[in-house]
């Protein structure tokens, strides 16, 4: 979830005059970003070898 803070720092690091989809994008994109730390730093993500079998099953 963002915080206020970092909805701020976002919107202060655009161009003077922006998209209101660029501004989604961009906020949708942090947002999945920190996410995926979140999965990172609590353990949550699967290793290389576990990816690859599951990318194998996608293949078959």
């Amino acid at each position: 979830m963002l915080t206020k803070a970092k909805l701020k720092e976002q919107i202060e690091s655009f161009p003077e005059k922006f998209s209101l989809d660029e501004l989604i994008e961009r906020l949708i994109l942090v947002e999945k970003i920190e996410a995926g730390i979140f999965q990172s730093e609590t353990g949550q993500t699967i290793s290389d070898t576990e990816l690859d079998k599951e990318i194998e099953k996608w293949f078959k």
